[in-house]
């Protein structure tokens, strides 16, 4: 009996296997070279009030294989906007909502855009009692984390796979020609 049970799992197991592996199933891996060659170097560039937000991306970027600085080749990572955005909805029950938009494009050195503007968005949202004890600000606070983590780890995947698209400008030093 305990023979015809060990085959079963064993058999089990493989087919199980098999499966995964035919439906293209694979792990995610952590392999610093899958950060486009373009990108290895990276600038970041972003607004007042957003220290949690670098802190993060330096975290998630750096993990990627991105190496931050100020070298004189690295292209610059932009936040051009960062929208933290709070909604209240009173009744019996108070639901917040926190939702929180972030824009960004990679420049080149010269402040040329490389990709198009993307804009990202977190949303959260909670309930309390207020007749119960408020726990507001803690849920707030660690919610607001969470949002940024979520935004953080967002920008870093899209530019580790190379999933931003290419910015559609013209070089200045590009002139049409004209019919001979």
């Amino acid at each position: 009996m305990h023979l015809v049970q060990r085959v079963a799992a064993i058999v089990l197991t493989l087919g199980l296997s098999a499966g995964l592996v035919g439906c293209g199933f694979h792990l995610k891996g952590t392999n610093p070279q899958a950060t486009p060659l373009v990108y290895t170097k990276l600038n970041l560039q972003l607004p007042k009030n957003t220290e949690d937000l670098e802190s993060k991306l330096s975290v998630y970027l750096t993990a990627s294989g991105v190496q931050l600085g100020q070298a004189s080749d690295a292209y610059v990572l932009r936040i051009l906007d960062y929208k933290p955005i709070r909604h209240e909805l009173n009744g019996q029950l108070i639901e917040t909502l926190l939702r929180l938009s972030v824009t960004f494009q990679i420049e080149d050195q010269q402040g040329n855009p490389v990709t198009e503007a993307r804009t990202l968005t977190a949303a959260r949202s909670y309930q309390y009692d207020v007749a119960t004890v408020n726990t507001d600000d803690q849920q707030e606070k660690y919610l607001k984390q969470v949002i940024i983590d979520d935004i953080a780890q967002q920008i870093s995947r899209q530019i580790s796979a190379n999933r931003l698209p290419k910015a559609k400008y013209l070089p200045s030093t590009a002139t049409p020609k004209t019919a001979q």
